[in-house]
C-alpha cells in the first residue's frame, strides 16, 4: 500500500486528478472461524479490525482517498448487480464442487497446486477436503478473449515477469470456479438463491467499482481504472478472474494490474517469530514513518522481491541506508547549505540557472520522471540520490568557504549558492510521494511557500529568502559506541 501511495501522490504532482483506493475483504469463512473463536459477532470481529488497520495506514501517512469494506451495504449492491449482469450472459451454472480448500487463502486448490499435502502458500496450515453445491463461473470461457487481450495490451500485467507466469497459465487452460458457497453464511446473498453466499473473491475484486459507485453513472467518470496494484500471490485473481468476470459483464477492463513482490527472509516469506521482530510498528518507530517509507521504497525493487539472509541483516541494511542516505547525504548537504547561505548572504537566496549542477540534476529528475511512470519506484529514489550525491560534490569541488574569502569571486558564490537551493528544492519535490511530511519540511526550510509544487510550477516558486531556522535535525544520526 505504501507504493501505491508514492504513485498516488506522484500522479496528484504531476496533475492528474487521483482517487486512490484501499481497504478490507470482511467475508468469507476464515473470518466467520474467527469470529467464533473471539466468542464475538462477525460485524464486530471485522469492525475492530478495520478500526486497527485505520490506524496502521494513517500512522504510515497513506493519502487514500477512500477506504472499502466489503460489508459496506453499498458493495453488496455492486456485487449483487454484477453477478446479475454475468448471471445474464448464461455464464453461472449449479454444479457440484469436490476438492481442497485453504481457509488462508479461500482458494480453492488443486491437488497439483499442493506442496506435501499444503497449500504452498500457507504450509503450516491444514487445508481441508470440500464437497458441497455451488453455482459456478465458466472461467474457461475466457481463456483465449484474456489471451487476446494481453497480446493486444502488453501494459495489461506488470512487471513482465508477472505477465509471463498469467500466459503460462493461461497457455495451460482454465478451468471454471465457484462463484457461490452454500456452506458459509458470511457473506453477500448470491443473487436468486437465498442459501448461497457469494464466493468471497467474486465477492472482494468488484470493490473497484464499488467503490465509485458502480452500478450508478457516476462510476463511470473512474472507469476503467488506470491502475491496480496486488501482491504477486494473487495475480490469479487479479489478472484473470477479475478481467474475466469483466468481460462477461460487458464493462472495460482496468489499464493494467502491478504485481509486488515481498520483502524475503533466507528465501521465503517471514516465519510467524521473524514477523514478530519486524512489528510494523516496531519499524516504523525506528527513524519515524516517512523514513521508513523511504527505505522499503529504495531497499525493495517495486518489480521484484528483496531477499535478506535473515532478519538481523534486513535490520541493519535498515539503519545503513537510514544513515547513509538520509542522515549523511540528504541531511548533512541540506544543513551545510543551509548554514553557508545564512553565513555569507544573510539568507538572502541568489538567483540564477544553467550552472553545471542545474544541469545534472534537471537530467536526474527527468529519469526519475522517466522511472516513475514506469512505476519503477526504487529506480526514481536512485534519481534522486544522484541530485543529492551530485550536490555534496559540488559544495566539495567548489568549496564556497573559500569563495566567500574571495572578494573577486562573489558572483560565483552567488551561483553555486543558488544552485544549491535550487537541487534541495527539486529534491523536496522528487521526494515528496516518498516522505510527505520531510519534503515539507525540506521545502519550508528552503523558505519554500505553501504546499510542495507540482513538478511544473517549480521553475516559478524557487524560494528566494531562507525562513528563520527551527531546531533539531532533519534526520538525526545514528549514534554507535564507535562515535
Amino acid at each position: 500500500k505504501i507504493g501505491a501511495d508514492v504513485i498516488a501522490r506522484y500522479r496528484q504532482l504531476r496533475g492528474d486528478d487521483v482517487r486512490f483506493a484501499i481497504g478490507m475483504d470482511e467475508h468469507g469463512q476464515s473470518v466467520l472461524r474467527e469470529a467464533a473463536r473471539q466468542q464475538i459477532e462477525p460485524q464486530a470481529w471485522v469492525d475492530r479490525i478495520a478500526g486497527r488497520w485505520g490506524d496502521v495506514w494513517r500512522s504510515l501517512h497513506l493519502s487514500n482517498t477512500d477506504f472499502v469494506r466489503t460489508t459496506d451495504v453499498s458493495h453488496a449492491e455492486a456485487v449483487q448487480n454484477l453477478v446479475r449482469r454475468i448471471q445474464a450472459t448464461g455464464d453461472i451454472y449449479l454444479d457440484r464442487y469436490e476438492g481442497y480448500y485453504c481457509e488462508r487463502c479461500e482458494a480453492f486448490r488443486k491437488e497439483s497446486e499442493l506442496e506435501d499435502g499444503k497449500c504452498a502458500l500457507h504450509p503450516t496450515r491444514d487445508i481441508s477436503w470440500t464437497e458441497e453445491e455451488n453455482f459456478f463461473f465458466r472461467l474457461s470461457k475466457y481463456t483465449q478473449p484474456l489471451l487476446d487481450h494481453i497480446a493486444a495490451h502488453p501494459e495489461f500485467i506488470q512487471p513482465v515477469s508477472r505477465r509471463n507466469e498469467i500466459l503460462r497459465l493461461l497457455e495451460s487452460g482454465l478451468d471454471d470456479i465457484s462463484a457461490s458457497r452454500s456452506r458459509v453464511p458470511w457473506g453477500v446473498p448470491f443473487p436468486g438463491a437465498a442459501d448461497h453466499t457469494v464466493y468471497v473473491w467474486f465477492d472482494a475484486l468488484p470493490n473497484y467499482l464499488s467503490v465509485i459507485g458502480f452500478p450508478d453513472e457516476e462510476y463511470e467518470a473512474w472507469w476503467p481504472a488506470d491502475l491496480h496494484v496486488c501482491g504477486k500471490d494473487i495475480t490469479r485473481f487479479h489478472c484473470v478472474i477479475w478481467p474475466a468476470m469483466l468481460m462477461s459483464a460487458g464493462l472495460p477492463l482496468p489499464a493494467t494490474v502491478w504485481a509486488h513482490g515481498f520483502v524475503m527472509i533466507g528465501g521465503g516469506k517471514l516465519s510467524k517469530s521473524e514477523a514478530e521482530l519486524l512489528d510494523l510498528s516496531n519499524l516504523v518507530a525506528r527513524r519515524g514513518p516517512d523514513a521508513f517509507r523511504y527505505i522499503l521504497m529504495r531497499e525493495v525493487p517495486w518489480d521484484s522481491d528483496r531477499d535478506f539472509s535473515s532478519v538481523e541483516s534486513f535490520l541493519q541494511q535498515f539503519d545503513n541506508r537510514y544513515q547513509a542516505d538520509l542522515a549523511n547525504d540528504l541531511g548533512n548537504l541540506l544543513n551545510r547549505t543551509v548554514a553557508m547561505v545564512e553565513k555569507y548572504r544573510g539568507g538572502e537566496i541568489p538567483a540564477g540557472a544553467g550552472t553545471e549542477l542545474d544541469i545534472a540534476a534537471d537530467t536526474a529528475l527527468g529519469a526519475y520522471i522517466l522511472h516513475m511512470d514506469a512505476l519503477l519506484l526504487h529506480d526514481a529514489l536512485e534519481d534522486v540520490m544522484t541530485i543529492v550525491r551530485r550536490s555534496n560534490g559540488w559544495v566539495d569541488a567548489k568549496a564556497p568557504w573559500a569563495l566567500a574569502r574571495d572578494a573577486g569571486a562573489s558572483d560565483e558564490l552567488d551561483a553555486v549558492l543558488g544552485a544549491l537551493i535550487r537541487a534541495l528544492a527539486r529534491t523536496a519535490v522528487a521526494l515528496a510521494p516518498f516522505m510527505p511530511e520531510k519534503s515539507v519540511e525540506i521545502w519550508s526550510r528552503l523558505g519554500g511557500t505553501g504546499s510542495i509544487p507540482a513538478f511544473d510550477e517549480l521553475g516559478q516558486k524557487w524560494p528566494t529568502r531562507l525562513p528563520e531556522q527551527r531546531e533539531g535535525v532533519l534526520f538525526p544520526r545514528i549514534e554507535t559506541s564507535a562515535d
